[in-house]
């Protein structure tokens, strides 16, 4: 292999190994939280994580394998062409099958690990997802049992503790209340004036409880009721199997089949699915050769914009070659084509515009040419030419001449004046490279999100607008996720590039330190960690509504703004010197201000023991008098253990029960619906209910947290780029993939862990931020300067 080739397929295999990382990056890092919060939930080994991700790559792989070689085709050979090595290569004999052979070794060692990995790798790492979500659901989760909240992940049991006091080995809760809601009409209560809890070997949790009393009754006969007392009782709670995890994606099913069985599957009647899993299995690892029919010519024509122009290119060629993917299995799937050609639609079709662009290059590009001159041309007046060459002429005498009148002013520098023409350059490139990074990525995005939808979008028949408008609302959510990690590439990249220029060696040899000179690039870090807090603070949380609402509408699904169907038990609001109430519905009607099946138990304070229990079919709220209206039950006053009054009602009132139906108005909204004021009363309304707001209270800090790692990553990636050499700016794209997956692993992992009681929802939160921006100032402080 001559030297030349060498040097070009490194140039490509470079640009390649780099897209392929980073584009897998993208698509990984929406995974990441639900699989680091299943394993967190599951106590999963690090093997298991590996596992995990090991199963979840190979999916990827089938589409970023193409994507990856055709960046490394078309950045490699633009940065080639923009050096004017492509021009030289030309001059010397080489023609353009030379580049097309050169590349073509890449296009095929892809297009062979794309069929490894979609014949064999991939179905079997399916298979194993599987394995593993059936195991999974089958584990039971292992946390902190948190104080006044009601924990409904039992199996047939509802727990509420009003104190805990966590211990080596065992916890001791004080004043238990436990419903065994087997029969839903009648649950069986326990109460309980302490407990000592321990887990056993299967992570169940077993209650050793004290002084309590278990009440029970019997449905439609009100005058059957059982009290009765324990000094000590063990009881065991066991933990209800989790049934939704997913590790893959929702047709896991089909692509875990494996080729032998695909091609016997496919002469079956509902064969069709199976016939596009078979030809999809080689049309995308074909697509390698295809992208490089297309990237070669565009790429060595491309002398102008270098490495950005191949960017946007990639870009542009990603989208068109996917949607026509997904365009022709979606007709496919209504039966308007055949299988085989939308399958291989896109692939023909690119095919044929890459022969057609490299017979231009090969006859001199006389079409392109005629293109290119069309588009460069503009029209001209006779003699407009030499009017304004007059014009300028005159107008620069006379300038000049009215220059030498004028005093020339003294100019007065300081060395640490801000900002200094130095500044505005340096402050130029990292914005120009930050607007880039940012606006590829969340592009990118946005195409694999659209990809996702497909098949929604077909199924449901909705219309392109409503998709249009839930892709423009999830804009804004894309924007705020990837900020931080553009400001990391920008920073890395644009330092890189000024370090291997020995660019920074001339500002240090003026006199300016290391830390004047990064003050800029921090200073719009610092701008842009406010402007991402008012942005999540006064329009994300609107856009996340839209968007939450549309994806609803293309999913098929109501909107998910109502009422949690789980959450029927509800603590009461306390007042002093009145008894505690907790309200157990089965159903509650919020436009008519109604329950169905009410059951209201009150509390002694002093021993929690039931005091009094109402049941009720019917209760519905007398605005004229603002009470509830009790229909069709019955009440009970206890005294200890000794029933003390029964009475059975077709209509009254309790007066003293004072909460009206805006307390029971609790919506299902998530976090990123609110803003930081909203999210944290909705908090605190929450807990006087009783609800676990765990999640929501790691999210409330988060929402200060997460803008400020946008100076963090600012004050990581300066150190890391001037370390760096003279490799330039993929060196600095790859630290930063390796530096934004550690962040995204740390970050997610801590509110993982925040999310099930392991942690306190400050330290969640804050801790990926303390940690790298440690690591940061240090590893800035130990820079020369």
């Amino acid at each position: 292999m001559r030297i030349l080739t060498r040097y070009i397929l490194g140039e490509i295999l470079s640009h390649a190994l780099i897209g392929c990382a980073l584009f897998t990056f993208i698509l990984f890092m929406p995974r990441l939280a639900q699989i680091l919060e299943m394993v967190v939930r599951n106590s999963s080994s690090f093997v298991n994580v590996l596992e995990i991700v090991l199963f979840t790559l190979p999916n990827l792989f089938w589409v970023t394998i193409p994507m990856s070689v055709l960046v490394g085709i078309l950045l490699g050979l633009s940065r080639l062409a923009a050096d004017s090595e492509i021009i030289a290569m030309r001059a010397s004999g080489l023609g353009i099958g030379y580049f097309v052979r050169v590349a073509s070794i890449v296009a095929i060692g892809g297009a062979l690990l794309g069929v490894v990995n979609s014949l064999w790798i991939a179905p079997r790492a399916n298979q194993a997802i599987l394995d593993m979500e059936q195991s999974l659901a089958a584990s039971q989760a292992s946390y902190e049992i948190q104080p006044r909240v009601f924990y409904e992940d039992f199996h047939n049991a509802v727990l509420y503790v009003q104190d805990v006091r966590s211990g080596t080995g065992a916890s001791n809760w004080n004043q238990i209340f436990m419903a065994d809601v087997t029969d839903p009409a009648a649950p069986k209560i326990t109460t309980a004036a302490s407990a000592t809890v321990v887990n056993d070997n299967s992570q169940d949790l077993l209650m050793r409880l004290r002084n309590g009393q278990q009440h029970e009754t019997v449905p439609g006969q009100p005058d059957q009721y059982n009290v009765s007392t324990f000094t000590t009782t063990d009881l065991p709670l066991t933990l209800s199997p989790q049934s939704d995890v997913h590790l893959g994606r929702m047709d896991t099913a089909v692509y875990a089949i494996s080729t032998p069985e695909l091609l016997q599957r496919i002469h079956e009647p509902d064969s069709k699915r199976f016939l596009i899993e078979l030809n999809n299995r080689f049309s995308y690892p074909a697509a390698c050769i295809v992208l490089m029919l297309v990237g070669v010519p565009l790429g060595v024509v491309s002398r102008r914009g270098g490495k950005s122009s191949g960017f946007v290119f990639t870009l542009l060629l990603v989208i068109l070659y996917y949607v026509l993917s997904y365009t022709g299995v979606a007709l496919a799937r209504q039966d308007k084509i055949p299988v085989i050609l939308a399958v291989w639609l896109a692939n023909i079709l690119f095919a044929a515009a890459g022969i057609f662009l490299l017979w231009q290059m090969a006859s001199g590009g006389r079409v392109l040419a005629a293109i290119v001159n069309l588009t460069a041309r503009t029209p001209k007046l006779p003699g407009s030419s030499s009017i304004p060459a007059a014009i300028h002429g005159n107008t620069a005498q006379l300038s000049k001449f009215l220059g030498k009148l004028q005093p020339r002013p003294v100019r007065k520098i300081s060395r640490n004046a801000f900002p200094r023409i130095l500044d505005a350059y340096v402050v130029r490139e990292f914005v120009s490279m930050f607007l880039m990074v940012l606006c590829g990525f969340v592009l990118l995005m946005l195409v694999f999100t659209f990809f996702e939808l497909v098949g929604d979008i077909i199924r449901n028949h909705v219309s392109l607008t409503t998709v249009g408008l839930y892709l423009l609302n999830l804009t804004p959510s894309m924007l705020y996720t990837i900020a931080p990690l553009a400001v990391l590439i920008a920073v890395l990249v644009v330092f890189g590039v000024l370090n291997r220029n020995s660019e920074i060696i001339a500002m240090k040899a003026t006199g300016i330190s290391l830390y004047r000179l990064v003050i800029p690039v921090v200073s719009i870090a610092a701008i842009l960690a406010v402007s991402l807090f008012l942005f999540d603070e006064l329009y994300l949380p609107q856009a996340n509504r839209r968007q939450e609402a549309l994806r609803s509408t293309i999913k098929g699904r109501p909107p998910q703004t109502f009422l949690h169907p789980e959450q029927k038990w509800i603590f009461g609001q306390p007042r002093p010197g009145e008894p505690s109430r907790i309200f157990y519905y089965q159903f509650f009607d919020r436009d008519r201000e109604e329950f169905a099946n009410l059951s209201v138990f009150e509390f002694d304070p002093s021993t929690f023991a039931i005091s009094r229990r109402i049941s009720a079919e019917k209760v519905f709220w007398d605005s004229s008098a603002d009470i509830w209206r009790f229909q069709n039950g019955w009440v009970r006053d206890f005294q200890g253990a000794n029933q003390r009054q029964f009475r059975e009602f077709i209509n009254t009132s309790f007066n003293e029960i004072h909460e009206d139906p805006s307390y029971f108005f609790k919506e299902s909204l998530q976090s990123q619906e609110m803003n930081f004021g909203q999210l944290d009363r909705y908090i605190r309304d929450l807990q006087q209910s009783g609800f676990d707001t765990m999640r929501l209270r790691v999210a409330l800090w988060h929402k200060l947290a997460y803008p400020l790692i946008a100076i963090v990553m600012a004050m990581l990636a300066i150190p890391f780029s001037l370390s760096m050499g003279r490799r330039g700016s993929l060196t600095g794209i790859a630290v930063a993939i390796g530096v934004a997956l550690a962040y995204w692993v740390v970050d997610n992992l801590f509110g993982a862990m925040g999310n099930v009681n392991y942690l306190p929802a400050f330290i969640a939160a804050w801790s990926s931020d303390i940690l790298f921006a440690l690591a940061g100032g240090y590893l800035l402080l130990r820079t020369p300067t």
